[in-house]
């Protein structure tokens, strides 16, 4: 499983192993009913056991916005700001030629379907800043300009509570270009 580590996985099976069979099958079953139940928003791509997620249902988000995120993981991390009041699109994954992966491989073009479909005025590209989220911010970008849809970006910069003397110079770069009024 992505995150876990060689000693917690050990940790996790003899955790499992050592349940009492009917607990075991309690959790085997749990598992198999989340795999058969959860599946993926019909409007945005993020997991939910209904049509369509909270997010989307919810009457109060401005559908004109929508915020582009790599996973489910960076929309639960956008949602904990409780700053954010537009709605989501879940890509569930980046373009990597390396990888193999292009953009059909993730959830693009349901997000152009969306776009056109829904009076979309703004997206804000929430991808990673490491090379493959900047290409696929890019990607999409170009892609939807022509549809006279205005691209934003997240701002860049340093961590709170970080020291300057340990920032690189790319974070120092984008910190000056990103900066604001006070």
């Amino acid at each position: 499983m992505p995150g876990v580590g060689a000693k917690t996985a050990q940790r996790m099976a003899l955790y499992i192993l050592a349940l009492p069979k009917d607990e075991a099958h309690s959790f085997a079953d749990a598992i198999t009913e989340a795999a058969d139940k959860i599946h993926r928003c019909g409007v945005c791509c993020n997991f939910t056991d209904e049509e369509e997620c909270p997010i989307c249902k919810n009457e109060r988000r401005s559908r004109k916005t929508v915020c582009v995120v790599e996973n489910v993981e960076a929309l639960m991390a956008m949602e904990k700001t409780n700053e954010y009041t537009g709605t989501y699109h879940v890509l569930h994954g980046v373009i990597s030629p390396l990888d193999e992966i292009g953009p059909e491989d993730i959830t693009v073009k349901e997000l152009l379907a969306r776009i056109a479909a829904d009076g979309v005025t703004e997206v804000i590209m929430a991808t990673g800043s490491n090379v493959e989220g900047e290409l696929t911010a890019m990607y999409i970008s170009k892609l939807l300009k022509p549809l006279g849809v205005k691209v934003t970006r997240l701002a860049y910069g340093l961590p709170v509570g970080s020291d300057l003397q340990y920032a690189d110079s790319v974070t120092l770069t984008r910190a000056l270009q990103g900066r604001q009024e006070l």
